[in-house]
Parts: C-alpha cells; structure tokens; sequence
C-alpha cells in the first residue's frame, strides 16, 4: 500500500509541474518575440536610405519622362544550371540546414550581387533615384500547401555580407514566426484597412500613396509594407509550374522581382560530341530601368549568374563590400 501511495504521490506532483512548464514555454516565447522585434527595430534603424545626387543628367530626366514602374518594366528570361546547385543544396542539408533549397540559393546569390553591385538596390521615389543600406526581399508564404489555406507576405532584411548560412536562418525564423502566430503584423494592417467603407478606403489608398511620394509614409508602416523592398521573390515550382512574369508595384520601393519555376530537364549537346542529360529552372525578372542603365544591370546579371554556378562562394561573406555612389 505505501509503494502504492507514492507512485500516486509521484503522479500528483508532476501533474501539478505541467502546468508550470506550460507557463515556463510562453514565457520564454514571449521572451524570444520580443528579442526579435527588437533586432527587427535595430536592423530597420541600420537601414538608412538617402538620394543619389552624383547621377548623370539624363539619369536624372529618365524618372520625369517614365514617371511609374509599370511603364519602366523590362523583362529578362534566364535560366539555372541545377548540378551544381544540387549538389551544392545536398550539402548544406547534410550540414544540418534541412530545409535548405534553390529559393535560398537565389536570395543569397542577390544578396551577394547587391555587396558588389549595389545599384541593384536603388529605388524611385517623387521621381528621384534613392540607395538604401540593407537588402529587403519579401515573398508570399502560405501556412499550409492547400487552396483553402490562407496566406500573407513576410519581409526579411539581410546584410550585404550575408552568407547562405546566415539567409537561411533569417528567413526559416520569419516563416517560423509567422507559424507560430494567428495572423502577420501586415495582416493586421490589412484587417484595420478592411473596416474602412469602399469610397473611403479608396481615398485612404490615394492619400498613401501621395505620401509615399513625398516620402512621408511614417517609418512603422513601410517597415511592415513588402511593396518597400529591394527584391520580391515567388516560387512557381512549388506549384509545378512554369515562371510567371510578374509586374512591379507603383505603390512602395521596389525594383525587381523574380520568378522561378519547377524543375525541367532537356538533352544537351556537349564539347565532347556526347550527349547527356540537363537539369535546370526558367527564372524571370523584372526590372524598374530607371535606376541604373543597361550595361549596370548586365554586369549584376552576369555576376549572379556566376554565383549560381558556382554556390560555395555563398558559404563565406565577400572580401569586400561596395558602397554606392554619393
């Protein structure tokens, strides 16, 4: 009987503990949630921005006379070697980075060409040509692959000198993040916004967008907003589907966005004379013209291209970082 009683004893204890442990892991949620706003307020302050003033005169006019982005778009058709990228993607989950894929590689290979090329992150506003410090790359996650399952946008602010390690620990936090919770802080905004009536709505969308000209949008609204971004990035492959060519946004920063599709393998003729096998993706981007010229955007082009095939550069920051005109 008393081996009985405290084996009942032994019982009640831990279910009292439970609870405590319960209380313990929200605490230290909390704990960590806060952490993280923090370091998003600390990345965001590091984020400065400021007006290119050394631009040549035609530079200069190229904003007046194509005043939006709709009407600034070019269209670039590329594609990815995969082989060294999978082999290279193989790696890094052997290294522990389990979820580590080819959306990844390309935000890291961006990342690293704005460190050598940094007009690729340089946007138009009230018509004049604006650099920012960080990188900013937003995407549109859903919480489960299912039609039904509702989805939202994240931005994630990296360095220059981000490595593949560091953007895939950044990124995998966010979308943690937003797992974790209910609803995105954008998607609060968006419900406020929801509550407005139609015609007033409307209005409150001009005014936005004024202020966004004059660069009067207060700072908590273009740190939530993914159209204030340096790169949108969408993943077609994951819904077995060629790359879309998607448009840029007249509301917001941004200069370029991407797409990529599915896997697509094709017989390829080598030096040799034989023929083999080749695995690679259609990429598309999007380009804003106006905030660098043509022979600038191909160099970036060409250097993210060498990125991709050769990926093990992303394992170590670069030797040095370029800043961009005054």
């Amino acid at each position: 009987m008393p081996v009985q009683d405290n084996v009942i004893l032994e019982e009640k204890s831990l279910e009292q503990e439970l609870p405590k442990d319960k209380k313990t892991l929200k605490r230290e949620a909390k704990a960590q949630k806060k952490l993280l706003k923090k370091k998003a307020k600390e990345e965001q302050k590091r984020n400065k921005i400021r007006r290119i003033k050394t631009l040549t005169p035609y530079a200069r006019i190229v904003p007046y006379i194509m005043e939006d982005r709709v009407g600034s778009q070019n269209f670039v058709f590329d594609k990815i070697d995969m082989e060294p990228i999978d082999r290279y993607v193989k790696r890094k989950q052997a290294e522990g980075l389990k979820y580590f894929n080819l959306m990844h590689v390309i935000i890291a290979g961006y990342v690293r060409s704005v460190s050598q090329f940094p007009g690729l992150n340089r946007f138009i506003r009230g018509q004049k040509v604006y650099t920012r410090e960080l990188v900013e790359v937003s995407l549109v996650i859903k919480r489960e692959m299912s039609i039904d399952s509702p989805d939202t946008v994240i931005k994630v602010l990296f360095e220059p000198n981000a490595t593949a390690d560091d953007v895939y620990h950044k990124l995998n936090d966010k979308i943690e993040e937003y797992r974790k919770q209910p609803e995105s802080s954008f998607d609060k905004l968006a419900k406020v916004l929801n509550f407005i009536p139609g015609i007033f709505l409307r209005w409150t969308v001009t005014t936005l967008r004024f202020w966004d000209y004059l660069g009067w949008l207060p700072k908590f609204l273009t740190n939530l907003s993914p159209f204030h971004c340096s790169f949108f990035i969408t993943s077609m492959g994951s819904l077995g589907i060629p790359p879309i060519v998607h448009h840029l946004y007249d509301f917001g920063t941004l200069p370029i966005f991407c797409s990529f599709g599915s896997t697509q393998r094709e017989l390829k003729l080598m030096e040799d004379g034989t023929v083999c096998k080749h695995r690679y993706v259609d990429v598309t981007y999007n380009l804003d013209e106006r905030i660098c010229d043509g022979f600038y955007y191909a160099a970036g082009m060409k250097y993210m291209r060498a990125i991709y095939r050769n990926p093990e550069k992303l394992d170590t920051p670069p030797e040095k970082i370029v800043k961009d005109i005054k």
